[in-house]
């Protein structure tokens, strides 16, 4: 056990009183691993034990909790047995309610609420045949010794922890956390946040008094939350103002004039570029002029056309003896950006090369020996680029493909393979999404970067035409896709597994291929999914580019890049079970071509709410931009960007959509704080200073700081 006046941010957790080696594992598995993690574990909703109603007084439409004894556990399938549901008799001395279970571990609820023990259940009270219900509700073993009249924090929980463990670490350690807090009352304005102490703030969250507000904590509105929300935006905000200070005093090269090698590639282009793309092109070049490295975001809708923009403005750091790196996340779309510049290139004498996990040794040999002596003018590949024996004679030009399936380091990685260069100079760096990202997530998350917008789509495309269809109407889509193939076009059909799952009843891919095949028995059906081999899955690939597979069955591996124009129809079945974002980018699979195309979301079972409006949506509208607002509405930026090191602040409690005030005015905070002080030097900044950088200093990659 660790003394009190030893504690610190760092310290792992199991050495918090009462936590030890093995529950510190269990914490692990929710990203708490030190003390500081500890302090921030929010509670996530709170119990109101103020006031415990008998089942008889309890009211229909309301979230109220109650103490009854557990009577017996049913168990019975719906769905033919595809699903099952499990009904709990409960009742208290006058009454009986059931609480019902769609979704549960039998063996664990026995064992944890046994029949004849006493629970605290909390949750909305719904009538169901007359009898009270409650579904999915918050349980907890009741123990006679607690019958505090208070309110009670819920945390989130995982496999071995539980409530009354966590609320008792908690008990136990908060005065000792409460001391790592450190506050700095400049941060905020008078006028801004709440001026409450950050200290205060974390000990009513962890411990709310008994006349606290019930419905502000419960939807962390408290003032005590915003106070902690505007913490966390503040200093991410100082941060990458800070970022953006150094990179704008970093020196690269400045490319000349002359743009011959550009001009002859636009001369050869078979189409028309959209004003976006000329747009996004000249605010590259005129970036290139300023003798400072770019940091810029290409944003665009799937099929706008960014990467012809990217290679367009690799032509004039080529034509000056630079090399350029495109990383893309998968093999499957560094192969597809691969094939379709170096056809570009090969007229232009541009040397372009590929390098993935699936490069052979050899040639991987020989690959690396023609980047180190300057042979290779753009390097197309994978996370395979950032390996240590990857080295460049000259990198100049850093092009990201789908940002945020990379983490800052990886980012860091690839452009400091730059410094093997005899000039020393800092590359430019092109980071590309097909996300729109909203506003509010690119100030949050990209304020260190110059943003260019592709919104305008290529002559010639017709908007897609989306069909939310239910599983009983499946035979007749199939029909109308039927008329499609007869026209010689093609079909996607997207499933989110692979192989058949006992815990969920979904459809997968390897089952449906042969259920389709017989279909569509006149025509050729694949398979792709993410467990092939990089050569299995391009040799499929290239089997459906080249019309001798009609419809390609496939899991998500199809989500990112690929381009088979003559594809008119996307099917995604489950849809109900797939996000906004990813919805929209399978959607963009299709309508690459002059054809009209369609995308048919099949829905299985009732679904929520949330998802017949996901559904709705896709519908409505084909505009990437307002997809991305309401996924970022109901899933947060942690889900809506995807992995967690995605390079996404990790906020405990912030939320960029519902806290925008807060939002705004740590950001007017944090620039009139650097205005008077942008390298935070004077005494009264100091403690500014550390905690920022404490908390982002090698997340930002802030030197000096």
């Amino acid at each position: 056990m660790v003394s009190e006046h030893k504690l610190l941010p760092s310290t792992p957790i199991q050495y918090l009183k009462g936590v030890g080696p093995n529950l510190a594992l269990r914490f692990k598995k929710k990203n708490i691993e030190t003390a500081w993690d500890m302090l921030f574990n929010i509670p996530m909703r709170y119990l109101d034990r103020r006031e415990l109603s008998a089942i008889k007084n309890l009211r229909v439409g309301e979230e109220q909790s109650f103490v009854a004894t557990i009577q017996s556990y049913h168990a019975s399938s719906l769905n033919r047995g595809r699903r099952k549901l499990m009904e709990v008799l409960v009742q208290d001395e006058q009454d009986q309610l059931k609480l019902t279970f769609f979704q549960f571990n039998e063996k664990w609820m026995k064992q944890r609420f046994p029949v004849g023990g006493k629970v605290l259940i909390f949750g909305e009270i719904r009538l169901w045949h007359g009898i009270k219900n409650v579904v999915h509700p918050e349980m907890e073993p009741w123990d006679d010794e607690d019958l505090t009249s208070r309110i009670v924090p819920l945390y989130s929980l995982t496999e071995g922890l539980y409530q009354k463990t966590v609320r008792n670490i908690m008990t136990k350690n908060l005065h000792q956390l409460l001391e790592l807090v450190e506050d700095d009352s400049r941060t905020v304005r008078e006028e801004g946040a709440v001026q409450i102490s950050l200290k205060d703030a974390f000990h009513y969250i962890h411990a709310p008094p008994v006349d606290a507000d019930l419905e502000l904590l419960n939807n962390s509105r408290s003032p005590y939350h915003q106070r902690i929300v505007y913490d966390e935006f503040f200093f991410l905000q100082l941060g990458l103002r800070i970022r953006r200070y150094q990179q704008a005093a970093k020196t690269s090269f400045t490319l000349n004039h002359n743009n011959s090698l550009l001009y002859e590639a636009l001369s050869q282009v078979p189409f028309e570029l959209t004003g976006d793309q000329q747009k996004a092109l000249e605010e590259i070049g005129q970036d290139y002029m300023t003798g400072r490295p770019m940091n810029r975001m290409m944003q665009g809708d799937v099929g706008s056309g960014k990467t012809i923009v990217a290679f367009l403005s690799a032509l004039s750091i080529i034509q000056e003896g630079y090399q350029v790196a495109m990383m893309a996340p998968t093999e499957i779309l560094a192969e597809q950006h691969y094939r379709n510049l170096q056809l570009m290139g090969d007229p232009l004498g541009v040397t372009v090369r590929l390098l993935t996990g699936s490069t052979k040794a050899k040639e991987r040999v020989l690959l690396l020996e023609e980047l180190i002596a300057g042979k290779i003018d753009l390097l197309i590949g994978t996370h395979a680029l950032i390996t240590p024996d990857v080295l460049f004679k000259e990198l100049g030009y850093v092009i990201i493909d789908e940002q945020h399936r990379f983490g800052v380091l990886q980012r860091a990685q690839l452009k400091n393979k730059s410094h093997l260069g005899i000039r020393d100079s800092a590359p430019h760096l092109l980071i590309m999404t097909a996300t729109p990202i909203p506003r509010s997530l690119s100030m949050c998350v990209y304020g260190d970067l110059d943003i260019s917008i592709i919104k305008e789509m290529p002559k010639g495309r017709k908007a897609i035409i989306t069909k939310v269809f239910r599983e009983a109407n499946h035979d007749a889509m199939c029909q109308e896709i039927e008329k499609e193939l007869e026209q010689g076009r093609q079909a996607y059909f997207v499933y989110p597994l692979v192989e058949e799952s006992e815990k969920m009843d979904l459809k997968d891919a390897t089952l449906m291929h042969k259920k389709l095949s017989t279909v569509f028995k006149k025509y050729k059906v694949g398979l792709l999914h993410g467990r092939m081999k990089g050569k299995e899955k391009d040799a499929i690939m290239q089997q459906f580019k080249n019309k001798e597979l009609h419809v390609l069955v496939s899991t998500t591996v199809v989500e990112v890049g690929v381009d088979v124009p003559n594809s008119t129809v996307m099917v995604v079945e489950h849809a109900e079970r797939f996000g906004l974002s990813q919805l929209h980018q399978l959607r963009g699979r299709v309508g690459r071509g002059a054809d009209q195309s369609y995308c048919y979301l099949v829905a299985q079972y009732a679904q929520s709410e949330e998802s017949r409006f996901r559904l709705k949506t896709m519908e409505r509208t084909n505009d990437g931009f307002i997809i991305a607002e309401e996924d970022l509405k109901l899933r947060g930026p942690g889900e809506f960007l995807g992995t967690r090191q995605s390079g996404m602040p990790d906020f405990r409690i912030a939320h960029i959509v519902r806290d925008s005030n807060l939002l705004k005015a740590s950001q007017k905070r944090a620039e009139e704080i650097l205005s008077e002080d942008p390298n935070l030097s004077l005494d009264k900044n100091l403690m500014i200073r550390k905690i920022m950088h404490d908390r982002w200093g090698q997340r930002l990659e802030l030197s000096g700081v």
